[in-house]
């Protein structure tokens, strides 16, 4: 690419950001550090009804959590009404524009007769067919009046970056409203003057799109300005097929962060709905995706968002971090749950370390190193009801204690050593080695599953192990 490219993503805060928007900001951030571009956050806040400043940060935060942040300063179209509405005008004088005093009665009625005629319910551009004395005179009556943008016979066309040629012709175009009775400017005005001031090279967004491309290209025509690259990516789709969206509800992208899902999961994943790096291979951490994202591989075809992928990405992307970028988010957790506070937790890092690494095989969200490691941490002694009935028996108490005492006894408390002792005992007591394992896993962590026992022995180390077994038996003696 000749000139870096300059991109884009402009949430409105009528809502939490959705992984929709989420997604559409990763491709354009993609984009522009694969090319040495810039990327740009633009907040689109012109609908005063709609709009909530208190949703501006919370999106911004996501966005944050998932690595995105803005090159330049954010850009707030509330701050620039007075550019939009000078910019209309100019398209008024211009005469690609033009008044239309029709009243919201008389566009009811225009739909409907088109409806039984069997025609689009299209504005049939009265407001153009007024003299200018007729104008004069609606102005003078201080009629409420809407600006329409004219568009010219012809058809046109632009070159997608994921479709390829699209043409539609200009007679299905209706002439669109630029400015609103109260000189305000709409969505499509405000969005390619915004784009245009903006120095945006390429413009990438969903499908759900296409048909505004269009206005807005007669829009920077009118103008004279040059047309910025338009790519189209397919939309995501919830199991029922329905586009994601804010107003079905759809959770929004903090929640999965406080779902215990990693930002390099969702963002891996997010990256593939909709795009595909052409291998067989799908996880991937952001640098790489950086390296290999090319945009001749965006896919045509909606993609599902799968709640259930997600998590396997998660479960992929905690085996693969280091234990050093999980532990701060672990403790998190922890503090959250109101296990222990930041302090005493700080207290503990080591073991925060060694539960991570003995524990994490079976995780798929954060929220599992709470439920599969507390133990790590103090145990109140409450067992597993099914496990405990079925392995803690009157005639696990010899076993446990004779389990016990060999392990205090041992030179080396190392995972052979530990395996050797119990094979032993249970060799010497006749039993199966599993009528061992379970009550002494039992005995130590309070769970059925878990790591291999002899992992998670030595990573619980002798003290606790031996204090654990010793209660246990106490327990079970009725002490």
């Amino acid at each position: 690419m000749a000139t870096p490219p300059r991109v884009r993503i402009a949430p409105s805060p009528s809502g939490y950001l959705h992984v929709g928007t989420a997604r559409t900001a990763i491709f354009n951030w993609l984009f522009a550090r694969h090319h040495g571009g810039q990327f740009l956050i633009r907040i689109e806040d012109t609908d005063a009804e709609r709009s909530d400043p208190a949703l501006v940060d919370p999106i911004l935060d996501a966005l944050r959590w998932l690595g995105i942040e803005s090159d330049e300063e954010l850009v707030f179209q509330s701050s620039r009404k007075d550019r939009y509405a000078e910019l209309a005008q100019q398209l008024l004088a211009s005469g690609h524009a033009y008044r239309c005093f029709a009243t919201p009665e008389e566009l009811e009625e225009m739909r409907n007769q088109a409806r039984a005629e069997k025609r689009p319910p299209m504005y049939d551009r009265r407001g153009l067919r007024l003299t200018d004395d007729e104008v004069a005179a609606n102005l003078a009556a201080a009629k409420p009046h809407v600006l329409r943008l004219r568009i010219p016979d012809g058809e046109t066309t632009f070159d997608d970056m994921v479709a390829g040629p699209i043409t539609r012709q200009n007679k299905d175009i209706e002439d669109l409203i630029i400015a609103r009775s109260d000189g305000s400017a709409t969505y499509n005005l405000a969005v390619v003057i915004d784009d245009h001031e903006m120095g945006m090279s390429h413009v990438i967004r969903g499908n759900d799109h296409i048909s505004n491309t269009f206005k807005q290209i007669h829009l920077y025509q009118a103008f004279g300005w040059e047309v910025p690259r338009f790519g189209h990516v397919p939309l995501i789709l919830r199991p029922d097929k329905k586009k994601v969206s804010k107003r079905l509800g759809d959770k929004d992208v903090g929640e999965y962060r406080h779902d215990g899902i990693l930002p390099e999961a969702m963002f891996n994943y997010l990256c593939l709905l909709g795009w595909s790096p052409k291998t067989d291979r799908e996880h991937y951490t952001v640098d790489e995706l950086v390296t290999i994202f090319d945009d001749a591989n965006f896919n045509a075809s909606n993609a599902v968002f799968d709640e259930d992928k997600l998590s396997a990405f998660n479960k992929a992307h905690i085996q693969l971090a280091d234990v050093d970028v999980l532990l701060p988010r672990v403790v998190r957790e922890y503090v959250s749950a109101g296990i222990m506070t930041e302090a005493s937790a700080s207290d503990q890092t080591e073991r925060f370390r060694t539960m991570i690494a003995t524990v994490r095989e079976r995780t798929r969200r954060l929220s599992d190193f709470v439920s599969l490691g507390s133990y790590f941490f103090s145990f109140d002694y409450t067992y597993d009801e099914k496990g405990s009935a079925k392995h803690l028996t009157a005639e696990a108490v010899p076993l446990l204690t004779e389990f016990g005492t060999r392990l205090a006894a041992l030179d080396r408390f190392d995972e052979p050593s530990v395996e050797q002792v119990l094979s032993e005992v249970a060799e010497e007591r006749g039993v199966k080695r599993a009528q061992l394992i379970h009550p002494t896993r039992l005995a130590v962590s309070g769970m059925t599953v878990g790591p291999s026992l002899f992992t998670l022995l030595v990573a619980l180390g002798r003290e606790t192990v031996i204090e654990r077994v010793k209660k246990t038996v106490a327990i079970l003696s009725g002490g």
